[in-house]
């Protein structure tokens, strides 16, 4: 498979670099839609590497769009980026989607496109609809209603199959039943009805064809001859004509909050040959290399990668850091590339949450990390703290305050020997429980609570120099947590405030479909989740395990990666048996 951005089809400006116009002419048209902005979307290296994949792809074309900004608050027509064409004159309509609060933005497009919402409504004469990345493989439901079909797992393990059944000549249902039978990893909606129990509670899921029980979401077993990088280069992202390498996928030490640590399993990282090469490719174009995974410091031979003289500067970047493994190897990498700000992320303020999180990193290391920092010549320093999580108390808040202060004062310390005092930047998210992660039974905290919490913090911190506090907002967490644990009634209330032009509060206040039942629930141990008909590999019963395990404060070891030493959470079962 070719790497860079040399080969791939036409950028709409001279400041994406290096590509070549790929002819539409007797191929399936697509287009790839990432329902956020350009800056956003051209940020995503998973939808850069969809972008690619459909145009290596000979009998494919595939071009960009996003999410229109508003004229008078009317949104404009939908072109996409290379021919500026309307996307509902295309074959196929693919929306790529990471995050849930990007899942208005689809019912958006649509409607700008001309097509009808409802995916029951639009005959053989409208564009199929796709949709896939990491939220529709978590929980799609709330989104069923208008999509066609949604691809289940990583991109590299479904495209190929998909266009080899996809017929663009064939009826359309006759198309999606066939892909449905054929293609691993698709799900067509349409084919599956499900029901409620008196309680609201799913009850179960009725096929309305001969189509599988359950789909499995693929993944790519093996990354050691799969590079994933950036395709185009454009100073209009977040990491300003940064040269991105994915160094790998999924997570070892099994954070119970965190969805990459449980439906990217195994975790897979990419050898030092493969990742030295990419680096080599992004040399050619950019001095800024950044590295991106869930567990980039985990990397074996992370110190090499970024060490290595390559006769100029690069200056490398990392998508994160764990505190307890900033060594000096590393450190000089860091100091290197002339970073100015790292960022560590403690996640709770106490030990005890810590354990219930299972983060597997001290207070020490924390403190540790960030004198260690400082003393490198990196002035600025960025921690990440979650609020709302299961069993936090208001010790457990104020615990995140007295470790800022405890950073303070190291990082005070040591900035004072190098004559230069920096900045301390805490950023504050709330806890939103993910579906396929052992918080998934969870409740929300109210939004009144988190904000409470954030309150704390900001007060307890508001005269601690040179240190600011950044918190998102919770009732947009809140709304989050809605599509993230909602199953496919979530759809009205999508409806309705695409009706009401985004005006949530107004939307929860009419919907008859009560949104706090989604969000503030504990599940029971016993509960069929909307979710439930993925199949990732993952035991339910191992899961739950886990929650319980947090609710007493135990931990849990990290993932040993190797699909031949463990079978305890179901994944590797089949290949520690054989």
């Amino acid at each position: 498979m070719a790497t860079g951005s040399q080969q791939l089809p036409r950028g709409h400006a001279e400041t994406e670099r290096g590509v070549i116009r790929k002819s539409d002419a007797g191929r399936i048209r697509v287009a790839l839609v990432y329902p956020n902005s350009y800056h956003v979307g051209m940020s995503n290296l998973g939808f850069q590497t969809v972008y690619r994949l459909f145009n290596d792809i000979d009998h494919v074309v595939c071009e960009r769009a996003f999410l229109p900004e508003q004229d008078g608050g009317k949104i404009r027509r939908v072109l996409t980026v290379e021919s500026q064409k309307p996307i509902e004159d295309f074959d196929m309509i693919a929306f790529s989607i990471s995050y849930e609060n990007d899942a208005p933005g689809v019912l958006t497009i649509l409607e700008a496109a001309g097509l009808p919402l409802p995916a029951a409504q639009r005959g053989a004469t409208f564009p199929l609809v796709l949709a896939g990345g990491v939220f529709c493989f978590l929980n799609p439901e709330p989104l069923a209603p208008f999509i066609d079909a949604f691809l289940l797992g990583e991109a590299e393990a479904l495209v190929s199959g998909f266009f080899q059944i996809y017929d663009p000549l064939a009826d359309k249902q006759k198309n999606l039943l066939a892909m449905a039978r054929h293609v691993p990893g698709l799900y067509v909606p349409a084919f599956y009805r499900p029901r409620y129990h008196e309680d609201g509670t799913l009850a179960a899921v009725e096929r309305l064809a001969d189509v599988p029980v359950s789909v499995n979401r693929l993944i790519v077993p093996d990354l050691s001859r799969l590079p994933t990088a950036s395709t185009i280069l454009t100073p209009d992202t977040t990491f300003d004509d940064t040269y991105l390498i994915e160094v790998s996928r999924g997570c070892p030490h099994g954070c119970r909050f965190c969805s990459a640590g449980y439906v990217y399993r195994p975790p897979r990282f990419r050898p030092l040959g493969l990742l030295d090469r990419q680096v080599d490719d992004g040399c050619a174009l950019t001095d800024r290399i950044g590295l991106v995974g869930a567990a980039v410091s985990d990397l074996p031979n992370i110190r090499e990668l970024c060490n290595k003289d390559r006769g100029r500067e690069i200056r490398f970047s990392f998508s994160s850091l764990r505190a307890d493994a900033l060594d000096g190897p590393l450190i000089a990498a860091l100091k290197k590339s002339r970073v100015k700000t790292a960022t560590i992320a403690p996640d709770a303020g106490s030990e005890r949450m810590r354990r219930v999180v299972n983060k597997g990193i001290t207070e020490d290391h924390v403190v540790a990390a960030a004198e260690t920092l400082v003393a490198a010549g990196i002035p600025n320093l960025k921690v990440y703290f979650m609020i709302g999580l299961p069993t936090e108390t208001d010790e457990d808040v104020a615990a995140i305050v007295q470790l800022v202060k405890r950073i303070k004062h190291r990082f005070l310390k040591t900035s004072r020997g190098k004559g230069h005092i920096g900045k301390i930047t805490v950023s504050l998210s709330s806890f939103v429980p993910k579906p396929f992660t052992p918080f998934q039974w969870a409740p929300m905290d109210e939004v009144k609570t988190l904000k409470t919490k954030i309150k704390m913090v900001k007060t307890g911190l508001k005269k601690t120099a040179n240190v600011r506090v950044h918190a998102d907002v919770p009732r947009w967490a809140y709304l989050q947590g809605v599509i993230a644990r909602g199953d496919r009634r979530v759809a009205d209330i999508l409806s309705l405030a695409h009706a009401n032009q985004g005006n949530w509060p107004q939307t929860f206040k009419a919907s008859p479909v009560n949104s706090h039942f989604y969000v503030h629930r504990e599940r029971d141990p016993d509960e069929r989740f909307p979710w439930d008909f993925i199949d990732h590999g993952l035991d339910k019963a191992y899961l739950l395990k886990e929650y319980r395990r947090a609710l007493a404060g135990r931990t849990s070891a990290p993932c040993p990666a190797d699909p031949s030493k463990c079978s305890i959470c179901g994944v590797c079962k089949e290949s520690s048996e054989g």
